[in-house]
């Protein structure tokens, strides 16, 4: 078992075990731990044992900022589910479904402040530069969400604004997580901020990854096929598509976009402009981009080659998915 793998299943664990059983009252706490419970890769506390482990730290001093880490996505996963007024989460029902909507957003709170408790533990200075970090990070993860959702009602989305939205909305979280578990290790700020802007690289690549796959990737259980043309969204490649769309592709791509439908036709239709525009491959070609990115910030810290070959394979092993 490779060194990421036994990480997953250690917090795999530790989620498992439904940390707030003996919290009460059990309608606020069972919820956080039915969250916690469904599953996930479980990536961004992974990603914060990491950054310990690449800098000599001990990796035991990590692991409850690994658990705030993921502690507080999927506190931003139950609002967004209900913002959304998503059904599934990892093919479950989302937790306003299961209990109801103020139970989501109460528990949803107390999963947040719960991610701030798992610091509590932590030497003076490391509390200090990694609450700064975190409350920073929190600030921008919701920033990024209004901007997606401004983008629902904006007329047209350009391409600078929605890198700038998955930065803050998906990539600061992924950052902040390698970088708190290099603070833990005391690693020195230059690596730490080299191993940051890894990470948002990294984010931001694999969230247009997302994207591509939304339309193009393999079947996801627990997932609609092209779910975010369904939704009429304005992903990468609707905003490439609208860049270099002319004639009878721009028209009935706008058609298609102005009408809210899950019809099949419809899916078919957009996907057939995206691959006659070839933003498809111009997607692609974006994410490879981001992903050299963040490597050559990777290439930049002082640590040997062979701990570098992990985060290298990791990200490689993140935008080559198919699903």
């Amino acid at each position: 078992m490779n060194l990421i793998a036994q990480y997953q299943e250690l917090i795999g664990n530790l989620l498992d075990g439904a940390p707030f059983k003996s919290h009460q009252p059990t309608t606020l706490y069972a919820p956080c731990d039915y969250i916690l419970g469904i599953g996930g890769k479980r990536l961004r506390p992974v990603l914060t044992l990491l950054g310990t482990h690449l800098f000599g730290g001990d990796e035991s001093l990590a692991i409850q900022p690994a658990l705030a880490i993921e502690y507080f996505h999927n506190f931003t996963l139950m609002h967004d589910d209900i913002m959304d007024e998503a059904p599934l989460r990892r093919g479950k029902p989302t937790v306003h479904l299961k209990y109801d909507t103020n139970t989501a957003i109460l528990s949803g709170d107390a999963l947040l402040i719960q991610s701030y408790a798992q610091f509590n533990a932590l030497p003076a200075q490391q509390f200090k530069d990694i609450v700064q970090l975190f409350t920073k990070t929190a600030a921008e993860i919701c920033e990024g969400q209004q901007l997606d959702m401004n983008f629902e009602t904006q007329e047209k989305v350009h391409f600078e604004q929605y890198i700038e939205m998955i930065r803050l909305k998906t990539s600061v979280l992924i950052g902040a997580a390698l970088e708190i578990g290099a603070i833990i290790a005391e690693a020195n700020e230059v690596d730490r901020k080299n191993l940051y802007a890894f990470g948002v690289n990294l984010g931001i690549a694999f969230q247009l990854k997302d994207d591509y796959l939304d339309v193009f990737g393999q079947q996801d259980f627990g997932k609609i096929h092209a779910g975010d043309i369904i939704e009429n969204k304005k992903t990468i490649l609707y905003i490439q598509a609208l860049e270099v769309a002319e004639g009878e592709n721009l028209k009935e791509l706008m058609f298609w976009y102005g009408t809210k439908t899950d019809n099949v036709d419809k899916v078919y239709a957009v996907e057939k402009i995206f691959k006659n525009l070839k933003v498809d491959e111009t997607v692609m070609d974006l994410i490879n981009a981001y992903t050299e990115k963040g490597l050559a910030h990777l290439d930049l810290i002082q640590i040997p080659e062979e701990k570098k070959s992990i985060l290298r394979d990791f990200a490689i092993s993140l935008i080559d998915r198919q699903i």
